[in-house]
């Protein structure tokens, strides 16, 4: 390191040497589909590949992609992954066989958790599920106090005849939640070193290593998952990593975490839980790089693959993270206490499965077809109608241009599943099914946009929408129209942008510490040897990448509410106020925070910090967004492909389908239209307009009547 200035911005920037190396690889596993980019930070070249999904054999699929595009294992520098397996292995109770061992008197508080009711009338109503039975919780013989004294020795014969128990349960992984533990983990070390000890084989998390917050569901919650998860995405990860050392590769491993910053590949086998949304964090950030491109400092994010639909937010030029989500749904979520980027997922992706419910109605997912068997247009045996069968069936997808002409969709075996399991039971000709079908889907992701906007006090109408992932495109145009948002931009290759994004991501370390202190009363000494720790943390573990990033940006942050309040809200801890101990100009800032969260704030009212955060960013280099070729408003003739009758609404026009490739810079084209690249499918409606900015991004005007 070579020395620290301030930023303009409060950020501490601690520069590095500069070194420019070999390609850059980032892979993005989908359920359906995954994704290869590779960047050349010699030549600036950006590569694409793509290729099904290979679930029995997730390693395949990458090295399909990495062929795919054109470049090798051996010629890379660093090899960026983003992954959905955690979070599916959490969703779809697929993990390993775990075991709690928790301070003595504390066996139910991961079962009772907060006793959120959010519908209150409800009588089916029903509480969420723990990842860990009863019967595998164990009561540790230990205590200390909250400011991390010991009150009660830890009993280590008890602690070692709690092991042979878990031998005989025939335990896979082992999550340690100790009381207080975030003021001193000395008990939850001692304990991870013994069960280690007797328990060869088993995955161990401890709770401090995640998070040194307190709220002890939060904290139990979230180790829990860890050791859930781990044994199989540490295996996943290791196969990964063995098999690209096997082809050759000598650089960097990392994964994408949450946030959409990068950690080590061997520390995400043991904190497997940060890799929660990997995938798609890293969206985010290249729709973040994206704005910064374009000079905008709103956007929505909006992602649909093949399986979900996510959304996220970049206001003000940042994208929003938050310090705890919930996974599965309010009602029934286990929440996770580690910093992550603020998206909210829902169960709609081209994949999704419709079907007629018991009560009569129509149903669009969370079940999917995946990659294997697929769609029924795929033509691989699957017999459920989906989003992307009822896409074929009303026009929007060429049934011979699927990506690239890889793969030729089954009009008829689409409109099939689609008579046979909707059209049918329901009384509806086959269209209509699949109108009906893109109608609940659009309604479905519609929530996610409002998820992030409308009910974090953002206008979304105030917004642009970036859709990109496969389906993205195909359905951006009315969930905008639904949401008031006037504008849509898909940038280029929509389709690997998750993956374009990961070569846009920083290594990053998130460290977060509770303090309790009233602002008045703050040491401002002692909050600076709190910060000051965490950020040694934090550049000890960019040091250990072999590849030195250009330069390293530490932020500072408080997690801060008013007192008597219960929960807090995260401010931004610049050095023009955190030097000048000016209590009174960060009291204004928690206001402003409080208010754009909440839509009140009480500046008369005290407040006080409850937790410390720092981040700690390695600053990679980064690929250059380029300029295209310019030209007239009428695009070229070669870049026209024909008319397709598509159906909007309850009409069919005759749509002039588009070649994307072709299309240059000030290209103007009026709907009904459809805009045809490798991995996905433009959808301008009756009304809209797009225009091909000079990054090559079609720029949507949402001006038509609803369709």
């Amino acid at each position: 390191m070579a020395g620290t200035e301030n930023a303009p911005n409060g950020r501490v920037v601690v520069t590095a040497s500069k070194k420019t190396g070999g390609i850059r690889l980032a892979a993005d596993i989908g359920g359906t589909f995954t994704d290869l980019a590779a960047f050349d930070p010699t030549s600036g070249k950006l590569l694409f590949g793509k290729t099904l999904s290979t679930p029995d054999k997730l390693i395949n699929g990458i090295a399909d992609g990495v062929s795919k595009a054109g470049t090798s294992f051996p010629d890379a520098e660093l090899f960026l992954h983003g992954s959905t397996i955690a979070i599916n292995t959490m969703l779809e109770r697929t993990g390993a066989r775990t075991a709690l061992l928790i301070t003595e008197g504390f066996r139910d508080i991961y079962e009772i958790g907060r006793v959120n009711r959010p519908d209150s009338y409800n009588l089916f109503f029903g509480k969420h599920e723990p990842l860990v039975e009863r019967a595998l919780r164990f009561e540790i013989q230990e205590r200390l106090f909250a400011e991390g004294g010991v009150y009660k020795p830890l009993d280590e014969d008890q602690l070692r005849s709690t092991c042979a128990r878990l031998q005989e349960e025939k335990v896979e992984a082992a999550a340690i939640l100790l009381l207080h533990c975030y003021a001193n983990p000395a008990h939850e070390i001692r304990v991870r070193e013994i069960v280690e000890e007797e328990l060869p084989g088993v995955f161990v998390s401890t709770s401090h290593e995640l998070s040194q917050e307190y709220r002890e569901f939060e904290r139990c919650s979230t180790v829990v998952a860890n050791a859930y998860i781990g044994p199989k995405v540490k295996g996943y990860i290791g196969e990964i990593d063995e098999r690209i050392r096997d082809d050759g590769f000598d650089g960097s491993f990392l994964v994408v975490q949450s946030t959409g910053g990068l950690y080590d590949g061997e520390q995400a086998q043991r904190q497997c839980v940060r890799m929660l949304e990997s995938g798609p964090a890293a969206g985010v950030i290249g729709t973040q790089a994206l704005c910064d491109a374009l000079g905008m400092k709103n956007a929505i994010a909006f992602d649909m693959g093949g399986t979900t639909a996510k959304a996220g937010v970049i206001h003000e030029g940042e994208a929003l993270t938050t310090g705890s989500a919930l996974i599965g749904g309010y009602e029934r979520a286990l929440p996770v206490q580690i910093a992550m980027m603020d998206i909210f997922e829902v169960g709609t992706g081209g994949g999704s499965i419709a079907r007629v419910s018991e009560e009569g109605g129509l149903r669009v997912g969370p079940q999917s077809a995946g990659a294997q068997p697929g769609p029924a247009c795929y033509g691989q045996g699957g017999e459920d109608p989906t989003v992307t069968d009822a896409n074929v069936v009303l026009g929007r997808l060429s049934p011979d241009r699927f990506l690239g002409g890889e793969i030729n969709l089954d009009v008829d075996a689409a409109a099939a599943a689609i008579d046979r399991k909707i059209g049918e039971p329901l009384g509806m000709e086959t269209a209509d099914a699949a109108q009906g079908i893109l109608r609940i889907a659009v309604t479905a992701m519609s929530h996610a946009v409002k998820a992030v906007t409308t009910e974090r006090g953002l206008d979304a109408g105030d917004f642009a929408m970036v859709a990109y992932g496969g389906a993205g495109p195909l359905h951006a145009c009315n969930i905008a129209r639904e949401m008031g948002i006037r504008q849509v931009i898909i940038p280029r290759s929509p389709g690997h942008f998750s993956a374009f994004g990961m070569l846009f991501s920083d290594l990053r370390y998130d460290y977060v510490r509770s303090r309790f202190v009233r602002l008045a009363d703050a040491d401002f000494d002692d909050l600076e040897a709190t910060l000051s720790e965490l950020e040694a943390e934090g550049l000890a573990e960019i040091e250990k990448v072999s590849t030195p990033p250009e330069r390293v940006v530490i932020s500072r942050a408080a997690d801060m509410r008013y007192v008597g309040q219960e929960h807090s809200v995260t401010v931004d801890l610049s050095s023009d106020l955190f030097d000048k101990q000016d209590r009174a100009g960060i009291k204004e800032r928690f206001d402003a925070v409080h208010d754009l969260r909440y839509g009140t704030c009480a500046p008369q009212e005290r407040s006080e910090i409850v937790s410390l955060r720092v981040t700690v960013s390695g600053m990679l280099k980064k690929p250059n967004i380029e300029e295209i070729e310019g030209g007239d408003e009428s695009p070229a003739a070669e870049a026209h492909r024909g008319k397709r009758d598509v159906r909007f609404g309850d009409q069919s026009h005759a749509a002039d389908t588009w070649d994307r490739t072709q299309l240059i810079a000030g290209n103007r084209i009026a709907g009904p239209a459809l805009i045809e690249e490798h991995a996905s499918t433009t959808v301008i409606h009756p009304g809209d307009t797009a225009t091909v900015d000079k990054l090559g991004n079609l720029v949507v005007s949402v001006e038509g009547v609803a369709s």
